[in-house]
């Protein structure tokens, strides 16, 4: 349903931008985008009355003042005047293809649900995502034949495959993850997913607050072990202080969710930069989600930009009495403000003091809407002290150097043209994010969402 509302509105944005022409021969020809304040995603300065050209294989061919631009012969321009345009986001942690409505399952992992997904994705200007951990395995065909050209007409997307789970222990999708109990068992999960190719390995370190079974020290040291000696990297969620700590002096090469226990101590700050190791992933939407339903009325549920992104099924079972009340008669609800504090809190601290960190939302579950929650995601990290520059900049180039993915991240000539289009400017307040008026992901433009 979402889809059909962005092709309906499409042609109008197009329209709006002056760039009404047939998409096919949008695509195959040059395109110059000209007069438009540029956030290049580097970190440098702002730079207006920029121009920039896509070439016809979706790559920049050119990009710097207005007035020096040479159009090619034949090019089609896209005059931005008063416009701002940035980078896609890069969100280093979602989970594509299990949920239809608020229901999460893995027999929904089909093609169609991840292209959704990933559609969706792109219209709200997020171009590239790393699907962390559930994804079943006709993940890999697609990602194969997005790489095979460069040009997908959706997100890019990267994946940790099948992650690993102890038996009987938090994490993954019932039915489709790996679960171990031994070292042993540890390292031919991870052997099984690097012969199917995955980009990295996720483990899952957690106890769900004491209710659960946690994976033991040795078996995540198997892990981290194991994925190095195939040449991967690992990556490890955790909630607890001590279980950073723990996955950290192993080798581990991020954390996919903050420390929300306790404030993080300077050992652990030490001990990441001594290793390199990224907080990879805030999540700091994904804990303020956690209570945001179960707070009637929620305004959440009342903004047009939300509303996009959820199904009317959705959307009704959300509104319902039932389900707040349901939510806020958790066992933890009245604990959950109090995580997601501690998790902007330990944000600020590890970036003061230098640590490598990324961008990402856990988006994907149930009730974590793909695209809505990366703009939430960038409102919360300038909350927790960053500037809105800093924060863009985490979710483009930042995110893009942990990927390894030199063409993608920032707007330079030779790098995919993957961008989206503003109508305010996000620099003087970041929820000008939202003010999407187009998005193209490598040259060619998508739909993107209109609330």
């Amino acid at each position: 349903m979402i889809l059909g509302k962005l092709r309906h509105t499409f042609a109008a944005a197009i329209l709006a931008t002056g760039a009404l022409a047939a998409g096919p021969a949008l695509a195959q020809g040059a395109t110059v985008l000209r007069n438009f304040t540029l956030i290049d995603g580097s970190g440098r300065a702002a730079q207006p009355d920029s121009a920039l050209v896509i070439g016809e294989n979706g790559r920049i061919d050119w990009v710097g003042p207005s007035a020096q631009v040479k159009a090619p012969a034949g090019a089609r321009t896209v005059d931005l005047r008063g416009k701002y345009v940035m980078p896609g986001l890069i969100d280093l942690h979602v989970h594509v293809g299990n949920v239809v409505d608020l229901t999460q399952d893995y027999r929904n992992f089909t093609r169609a649900n991840v292209e959704k997904d990933l559609k969706q994705y792109a219209a709200y200007g997020v171009t590239t995502v790393l699907a962390m951990g559930t994804e079943g395995d006709a993940i890999f065909p697609l990602r194969a034949e997005q790489r095979a050209t460069g040009r997908p007409s959706m997100a890019r997307v990267y994946t940790a495959g099948q992650g690993v789970v102890f038996k009987g222990g938090y994490g993954g999708v019932p039915g489709l993850n790996q679960q171990v109990a031994t070292p042993d068992e540890a390292r031919r999960a991870v052997d099984v997913q690097a012969d199917k190719g995955v980009d990295l390995i996720k483990l899952w370190l957690d106890d769900e607050l004491g209710t659960m079974p946690k994976m033991p020290p040795e078996v995540s040291a198997a892990v981290i072990d194991q994925a190095h000696k195939r040449g991967l990297k690992v990556l490890a969620h955790i909630f607890y202080l001590e279980d950073a700590k723990r996955v950290v002096g192993q080798g581990v090469d991020g954390l996919v969710h903050s420390v929300r226990d306790q404030a993080v101590d300077q050992a652990l700050i030490d001990d990441m930069k001594r290793r390199g190791t990224w907080q990879l992933a805030e999540t700091l939407s994904r804990e303020a989600s956690m209570f945001a339903y179960g707070v009637p009325p929620s305004p959440i549920l009342n903004d047009p930009f939300f509303a996009a992104a959820v199904s009317p099924a959705a959307l009704a079972q959300l509104r319902s009495p039932e389900r707040q009340k349901t939510v806020a008669s958790g066992p933890h609800f009245h604990d959950y403000p109090r995580f997601l504090e501690t998790a902007k809190a330990n944000l600020k601290r590890l970036s003061d003091a230098g640590v490598k960190y990324g961008f990402g939302t856990d988006s994907g579950p149930p009730g974590r809407f793909a695209g809505y929650f990366s703009h939430w995601e960038l409102a919360l990290m300038v909350e927790s002290g960053a500037t809105p520059a800093e924060a863009i900049r985490t979710a483009t180039g930042v995110a893009a150097e942990f990927l390894g993915a030199g063409d993608l991240g920032t707007l330079e000539a030779g790098k995919w043209a993957d961008l989206v289009v503003l109508g305010a400017d996000p620099l003087a307040d970041i929820r000008n994010s939202r003010r999407i008026e187009a998005v193209y992901v490598a040259g060619r433009p998508v739909p993107p969402v209109r609330p």
